[in-house]
């Protein structure tokens, strides 16, 4: 997950029974957001982001193999009122990643 997100999201989403990083936690915090969906790619994990630079990723994305991107569309807020937003949402997000989708668009 980017940097515009907090950690606390990484440890929500472990707390759901998903493996999760934040990229301060790999020593990415820094990192350019090729490398950051490349590490993403090659680990096989799902890109969450505020970021909407990603999106070229995920584009690229449904044309080969690179990771799925998950693309919150959520202005500024406590990190409790993120996590209570994504509670309710998470069951779909969920569902549309195991369908296959490659880019998963979540609005406020």
């Amino acid at each position: 997950m980017d940097a515009q997100l907090p950690p606390a999201l990484a440890r929500w989403i472990e707390r759901q029974g998903h493996e999760a990083a934040h990229v301060t936690d790999i020593g990415y915090g820094t990192s350019s957001d090729a490398l950051i969906r490349r590490f993403c790619e090659r680990e096989g994990m799902v890109l969450v982001t505020k970021d909407q630079d990603f999106l070229p990723h995920a584009a690229a994305a449904q044309r080969a193999t690179g990771p799925a991107v998950v693309w919150l569309r959520k202005g500024n807020c406590s990190n409790g009122s993120l996590l209570t937003w994504l509670t309710v949402l998470w069951p779909d997000i969920l569902a549309r990643l195991q369908a296959g989708e490659k880019l998963v668009e979540v609005h406020a």
